[in-house]
Parts: structure tokens; sequence; C-alpha cells
């Protein structure tokens, strides 16, 4: 079913609409939250908030990319799950900090902070849109949805070491584009 026909049954309030959102997304909504969260359960539990979460916001909401309105629920109650069990555990590995403190460089201050601005979102949205279809891709799946530098280079037929220069490139870029934008000095 298109994302039209989906709308359609939140807005009749027609139950079908989950299943569906479950069809054509739920796997897409469960790879970002595991990416996070590294947990199973975790992810699924997510997964199933994000549903919950679409029910209660269509209506009034009217997305005009359901796929994007649906991994962003999912990508936030992800990172709120994940900073819950931080704030519990306090423990290490490749985290949203770690990628956080990559784009530290670009976003001076509290990029945490920052990267709820909405003057901030125009911006990166603006800024990927000069990049390259490869720049793009790679930059998403690292900064987006959290994969891991072998995980990117498998997926975009690269070796990890040319994914690592097309970052490194990508962030030396975004920040001298944010400084001309004059969002950071």
């Amino acid at each position: 079913m298109d994302d039209a026909g989906i709308l359609a049954l939140y807005f009749a309030r027609d139950e079908r609409a989950v299943t569906e959102t479950a069809g054509k997304y739920g796997g897409q909504c469960y790879a970002v939250s595991y990416q996070i969260l590294r947990s199973h359960q975790d992810a699924e539990e997510c997964v199933n908030d994000t549903y919950i979460r679409a029910w209660n916001a269509i209506p009034p909401a009217r997305p005009t990319f359901l796929g994007a309105f649906i991994l962003k629920i999912t990508r936030n109650l992800s990172l709120s799950a994940y900073k819950a069990a931080r704030a519990e555990k306090r423990g290490g590995g490749q985290t949203v900090e770690s990628l956080t403190r990559e784009l530290a460089d670009c976003v001076t201050g509290n990029p945490e902070a920052m990267l709820e601005s909405a003057e901030l979102s125009r911006a990166l949205d603006r800024f990927l849109r000069t990049l390259s279809q490869k720049e793009r891709c790679v930059f998403l799946r690292r900064y987006w949805y959290a994969d891991s530098i072998s995980d990117i280079a498998q997926q975009c037929r690269m070796a990890p070491g040319t994914v690592k220069s097309s970052l490194h490139r990508t962030r030396a870029k975004l920040k001298i584009f944010l400084q001309e934008e004059g969002i950071f000095g």
C-alpha cells in the first residue's frame, strides 16, 4: 500500500494503518533503533512505541513523507531510551556521544542541544543538498542511522579508509558551510 493509502487509514482511524505501517517501515525502524540501542529487545520496544506515537499523532499531523515521519519518531524514541539507559549505567562503545564528538568540530557549543534547533536542521538540509549522492549516503548512514564505518563501507562498496576520508572531508565542508551561514563562528 502506498503512503497516501496508509495516511487515509490513519485519518479514518482504521487500525489497519498500524499493520500497513509495520509492513512497510517496520524493518527500517528496527534497523535504526538497533543501531542506536544495540539491543534487540529495546529496539523492538521502540518500534512498537513508534506505532503508538504515529497513531496518536496522525491526525492531526499529515506528514508529507510518511517514511521520514515514522523513522524520525523511531530515532527520537531510541535516542531517549539510549539516554535513559546511559544515565543508569554510564557504559561505553560506539555511542551517540562518540558520533556527536565527531561532529563537535563543526558544531561548537552544545552539539546535542543544537541538533534540536530548527535553524540548524534547516541548514543541515541545505548542506546535504550540496553533496553528491555518495557523500550524502555516507554522511547520513553515519550520523542519522549511526552505522559503523565497516557497515557503511560494505553498503556503499567502498574501502573503510575511503569512508573515513569521505566523512572527514564532509565534516570539513559542513564546518565551512555552517560558518558561511552564520550559524557557528
